[in-house]
């Protein structure tokens, strides 16, 4: 028997004198309500009522354990409720694990309108682009761009970023321009440590990647926004998510190369959260708010 409802069962046939009394109240029958009081007796070893057929009365036993149940029941509802709150309103805090460069230009600056929308919501933004496990790291939520491996994990897209391989006008005026993939063997590429896709000997091409080039370069590293200054700078050619590259292109400080082969499908941004059925108001809200807003703004 279920130990919280045979002491709000027992507390209730006090009150009301009767197990007929509380059974009608709590929407059981008679005989699973004395099944309550008896479970709760042989599990304490001790009577709680004298029984007659008109009336209940407390033992002794009885009386201590009605104070105990009346401290601890209505404990036990406002946790339930501060529980039931949380998936019912935005409250409390927000833990969100994003990759760093992304996180710096697309996350950050959503927040302060998340947070006049939702004032009572915390944000604790972990920007990292390590792979970190969302359960043991107790986050929320995430931000994972490229395919999801298979897990239990839950998701929404946020929408889709293309790859692009890029120089500064410098390092192209002295190095010559790339016609096919094959050409960046010559040329100095800087690869990112951190991608399934490409790695300091050989970048992906193909949208599936099927296409496994030679490449090498004096700078390896496990972030975009480093390869990029170093792009900018005249020191080669990277192959980084538009999202990282894009505003240096419009600027002129990159030109982006047409190669003879497709680049590699990124395979989107999605948010992940932990599989809950009912996943609590505070994460609802922000996925909500992430879709819009990417919605309007696309990366």
């Amino acid at each position: 028997m279920d130990r919280i409802t045979s002491m709000r069962v027992f507390v209730r046939a006090t009150g009301a004198g009767s197990l007929s009394a509380a059974a009608r109240h709590l929407g059981m029958s008679p005989a699973m309500a004395t099944k309550h009081v008896n479970a709760l007796e042989a599990r304490l070893g001790v009577k709680l009522f004298h029984r007659t057929t008109r009336r209940l009365s407390l033992t002794e036993a009885g009386s201590d354990y009605l104070e105990a149940c009346q401290r601890i029941l209505p404990e036990i509802d406002e946790a339930e409720a501060a529980a039931t709150s949380q998936r019912i309103k935005a409250t409390g805090l927000l833990r969100m694990n994003v990759p760093l460069s992304f996180g710096t230009r697309f996350i950050a600056p959503l927040i302060p309108e998340f947070s006049h929308r939702h004032p009572e919501v915390k944000v604790e933004l972990g920007l990292s682009d390590a792979q970190l496990d969302l359960i043991a790291g107790s986050w929320d939520l995430a931000i994972r761009i490229g395919r999801l491996a298979a897990s239990p994990l839950q998701s929404r897209r946020l929408g889709d970023s293309e790859m692009l391989v890029c120089a500064s006008a410098d390092y192209l005026d002295q190095r010559g321009v790339p016609r096919q993939v094959g050409d960046l063997a010559q040329h100095n590429c800087l690869s990112y440590t951190l991608s399934a896709r490409q790695d300091s000997q050989h970048w992906a091409f193909g949208s599936q990647g099927e296409l496994r080039v030679p490449v090498n370069g004096d700078l390896v590293a496990n972030n975009g926004d480093a390869l990029l200054a170093a792009a900018v700078a005249g020191q080669g050619i990277i192959y980084q998510p538009h999202f990282i590259v894009g505003e240096a292109v419009d600027r002129g400080e990159l030109v982006a190369l047409e190669l003879d082969e497709p680049v590699v499908e990124l395979g989107g941004i999605h948010v992940l959260y932990p599989p809950d059925r009912r996943p609590p108001a505070k994460v609802r809200v922000m996925i909500d708010y992430l879709v819009e807003a990417f919605a309007n703004t696309p990366p």
